[in-house]
């Protein structure tokens, strides 16, 4: 029975350390907060709930695989899952309004041409073909093998740009802005893209164009919520942590990774403590001040792109007098009347004066003290902390009313149903999470020779691995949950692991 200490008590962390305890092995958490489920938090007032974090779940496989490696009960037998119809709907600047269904491409085409003009559907639904080409070629490498420095596949971008002849040469996308502009010839549509990629905290005029797989994935695998909110399938993966017998520390901020005779050797706590272990797992993000004098992360040459500054996320929490309306959307995008200077803005370290708004309203009685009131939250990608001061009481109120304003378009009257505002911002989830500039990680993508991949899983410091939305393959629920997967076979099985069959 080998000893296992797990550094943060994510998602990511807490999948590693479930399947790792049923392989047999004693498992300890290390959390330097008072609980569990790292970026899935909760805010609670007067009777009011909501989510601070991811609002809806996509991939739910993932999870499902989780819970039938580690236990009789389901998923579905330990939460509610229940699919968001219509999916999303999109508010454009020159009032066109559009809603997607949930995993149906047919219905996504349709409710295309009906808004957006016949044909809109036809190059939304070439696009997702060519998306699904990206998303089978490279899907096995970026999502379900430990990344390794010899995987060359993944620096070569898999989306198969259409070649489009212009006078005298060809040109062919490169960036998820060119395909907005070269392929799907619609302001909008190229609006409904970029957007897709901004939720992510990607840069649309610079993320490679395999950046179309995350589309294709909300597309094609549909978009779910947790009722009682998302935290509930955090608390899920803790249980289950605890009926497979993994310890929780919490409270226990660890700052060194130990070293002994080459290998990680266990951790040291800020207070001085040291708790012995034969293999580490980190779950948050990593730098070097963990292992000092080491360069450890990443597999061979491969690290997140050097001096990026990774953005954070907005977020304002409204309690409303009134009930949800009867024809009310789960998630409505209120998108921006100037995408150039938002990306401009959010990219350089500046605050965007057109945001790009998510209107989430939940229709889940567990969020609201009764059916005559409505919690509902407003979320947008900012500059991280320290490019923006968010620690700034006027910045925070000017920001936060821009986004109220903006959310009107989605949520008519507003302003007068409110009874109660509180404000996240990059300041509070560096606070509450410890990642620096209160950044959230992107998911990984192919392309761009590798710059936009994660540290691998395996580092070079022998009984050291990587799990959680820092490490590959990157950030959101479902590839950080995969992370979880890869370590745990990467301890069992050994280095030489290529991912489940």
């Amino acid at each position: 029975m080998a000893r296992i200490a797990v550094i943060g008590a994510g998602t990511g962390a807490m999948a590693a350390a479930a399947r790792l305890a049923v392989a047999g092995d004693k498992v300890t958490v290390y959390e330097r907060s008072a609980s569990y489920g790292g970026s899935l938090g909760r805010h609670e007032h007067e009777g009011f709930v909501f989510d601070t974090g991811p609002g809806l779940l996509h991939l739910p496989a993932v999870q499902r695989d989780l819970f039938v490696k580690t236990g009789r009960e389901s998923l579905e037998q330990c939460v509610t899952l229940t699919q968001v119809d219509p999916a999303s709907r999109h508010l454009f600047a020159d009032g066109t309004v559009v809603s997607l269904p949930n995993a149906s491409r047919a219905g996504v085409a349709s409710a295309l041409d009906a808004a957006l003009g016949a044909g809109a559907g036809e190059r939304w639904t070439g696009f997702l073909e060519r998306a699904r080409d990206a998303w089978d070629r490279s899907r096995r490498p970026l999502l379900e093998e430990p990344l390794r420095a010899d995987q060359q596949v993944l620096g070569r971008d898999p989306y198969p740009a259409l070649r489009q002849r212009r006078l005298l040469r060809t040109r062919q996308a490169a960036t998820v802005a060119e395909i907005g502009a070269w392929e799907l010839g619609d302001a909008r549509l190229a609006a409904l893209l970029d957007g897709y990629a901004l939720s992510y905290g990607l840069d649309p005029r610079t993320a490679p164009a395999s950046a179309a797989l995350l589309p294709y994935m909300e597309q094609s695998f549909g978009s779910w919520y947790v009722m009682g909110g998302m935290r509930e399938l955090a608390r899920a993966v803790y249980e289950r942590c605890v009926a497979r017998r993994v310890e929780f520390v919490f409270g226990a901020e660890v700052v060194r990774v130990l070293e002994k005779d080459g290998r990680a050797a266990g951790v040291e706590l800020a207070d001085g403590a040291v708790a012995e272990a034969d293999r580490v797992v980190l779950g948050v993000r990593p730098h070097a001040g963990l292992v000092p004098g080491q360069q450890v992360w990443g597999a061979g040459d491969v690290t997140v792109r050097p001096g990026a500054a990774v953005p954070g996320r907005f977020t304002v929490l409204l309690s409303l007098r009134g009930g949800r309306d009867a024809d009310a959307v789960h998630r409505t995008v209120v998108h921006s009347a100037d995408t150039a200077a938002e990306q401009e803005a959010v990219f350089g370290g500046r605050v965007a004066a057109h945001p790009t708004v998510t209107v989430l309203r939940p229709d889940d009685p567990a969020t609201r003290p009764d059916e005559a009131h409505e919690a509902v939250t407003l979320t947008a990608v900012v500059a991280p902390q320290g490019r923006v001061e968010w620690t700034d009481p006027a910045v925070r109120q000017r920001f936060a009313e821009l986004l109220v304003e903006r959310a009107e378009a989605a949520v008519p009257g507003l302003r007068e149903r409110i009874l109660h505002t509180e404000v996240r911002t990059p300041a509070e989830t560096e606070a509450a999470t410890g990642a620096e500039g209160g950044a959230v990680p992107p998911p990984a993508l192919a392309g761009a020779e590798g710059a936009y991949l994660h540290p691998g899983n395996l580092t070079r410091l022998p009984g050291l691995y990587l799990a959680g939305g820092w490490s590959h393959p990157g950030g959101g629920l479902a590839h950080a949950g995969m992370s979880g997967t890869l370590v745990a076979g990467l301890v069992v099985e050994g280095d030489g692991f290529r991912g489940s069959q």
